[in-house]
């Protein structure tokens, strides 16, 4: 069968469920990607400005990353975690040894992990002050997964309509509030769970001191504070961990999307005097750990790490936060709010045009990702070049001047 663009989308509407609200001018098959860039099968080229939901952060096909991952599949795919394989322990080392924690479960997703955490902060919690022990605080605006224990941690109603009723335990403070935290915690509360950068909501940082109050109110009242880190974590806000702007550590966190290089995978990272939470046949994940993914997720750990990547990630995203502060001073009447950390932004327009915007951006080669129907996300590649982000301003621009 010849797969073109006509037939791909004629076969998906026949065989797939529709769940995922493609946009209406995103009419293109990808059929190749490299660095900053994506080919679809006409032979049009795209600077990439999505990163596959903040996923590609080495960019496509970064040549560590296919390196690693050839020789891997050459030795051995799978084995299940009955066994032994070295890229599953070597990766969880290069995790502890770079974060604050000492222990980590790998599975295959941000809600996965983040599943992981819940489990880990209600277990561990009745193992220490009781059964009553079980309730879980997170900030509105935020977005922990789709399955039911992660979109019930998930404060925006959006994603619960017809799945109630939603798993119970879950209650919902204002983010960068600490008063709003404070008034929910009870006797029956066990963590506070909160993205120190709420990327799906539209890139709101959290205020400079809003994270250290949450560590002293969990310090006070003893609770878990878990930090999700699956979109903002992985050198997209300059550091490895976003939450080394704040200078505040979790007791779990959880990390996704970029730890793979382009394949699934996802990891928990806890706490030493947190191991008990968890014992055999507590949790388990069949492909979590999977030595191709883990080579994968190795090779990006070794990029990341080296003198200078992120230092230079920094130092381009200046330039990217330039650009866009002037877009805001020259579309001042349109242009609500520029805000975001590192390679982590956004534009914020006070009308429902940014749809219009990303259909302009496309026919110009430049993708990118809107958040509702005022919000524009910018997720480059961390890779990214000096040169590249200039044609990102220049494309940019004509798409705004066309409104």
């Amino acid at each position: 069968m010849d797969f073109n663009k006509t037939t791909v989308k004629s076969l998906e509407g026949e065989y797939f469920f529709n769940t995922y609200n493609r946009n209406p001018e995103a009419n293109i098959l990808i059929e190749k990607g490299e660095g900053c860039w994506v080919w679809d099968d006409a032979g049009q080229k795209y600077l990439d400005f999505v990163s596959g939901l903040g996923v590609n952060s080495l960019g496509h096909c970064y040549p560590a990353v296919v390196k690693a991952l050839k020789e891997q599949a050459e030795r051995l795919l799978h084995t299940s975690n009955l066994y032994y394989t070295e890229p599953q322990v070597e990766l969880a080392a290069y995790l502890v040894e770079n974060s604050f924690g000492q222990r980590v479960f790998l599975g295959n997703s941000g809600a996965e992990a983040n599943e992981a955490a819940l489990k880990l902060a209600r277990k561990f919690s009745q193992q220490e002050h009781g059964h009553h022990k079980h309730k879980v605080i997170t900030a509105g605006r935020s977005f922990h997964g789709r399955t039911m224990a992660t979109m019930a941690a998930t404060a925006q109603n959006r994603y619960h309509q017809g799945f109630q009723p939603l798993l119970s335990g879950f209650n919902y403070a204002s983010f960068n509030s600490i008063g709003s935290f404070e008034q929910l915690v009870d006797e029956e509360t066990c963590a506070i769970m909160i993205e120190p950068v709420q990327g799906e909501a539209g890139v709101y940082p959290a205020a400079p001191d809003f994270l250290q109050q949450l560590r002293d109110l969990c310090d006070r009242r003893g609770l878990l504070l878990i930090f999700d880190e699956v979109q903002c974590g992985m050198g997209r806000t300059g550091h490895l961990w976003a939450y080394e702007n704040y200078g505040v550590e979790p007791d779990i966190m959880t990390a996704a999307k970029a730890l793979g290089g382009g394949l699934p995978i996802g990891a928990m990272i806890a706490r030493d005097d947190l191991a008990s939470g968890l014992g055999p046949g507590d949790h388990a994940s069949t492909f979590g750990g999977n030595p191709l993914v883990c080579r994968g997720a190795i090779a990006v750990m070794q990029t990341m790490l080296q003198d200078g990547f992120l230092e230079e990630v920094v130092r381009k995203a200046g330039i990217l936060r330039g650009y866009l502060e002037d877009f805001q001073r020259e579309y001042y009447s349109f242009i609500k709010e520029v805000r975001g950390i590192g390679m982590m932004q956004a534009l914020e327009f006070s009308e429902p045009c940014v749809s219009q915007v990303r259909k302009n951006c496309q026919e110009k080669g430049l993708l990118i990702n809107t958040v509702g129907e005022n919000i524009i996300r910018f997720l480059p590649p961390l890779i990214i070049g000096e040169q590249e982000l200039e044609y990102f301003y220049s494309l940019f621009r004509n798409s705004l001047e066309k409104l």
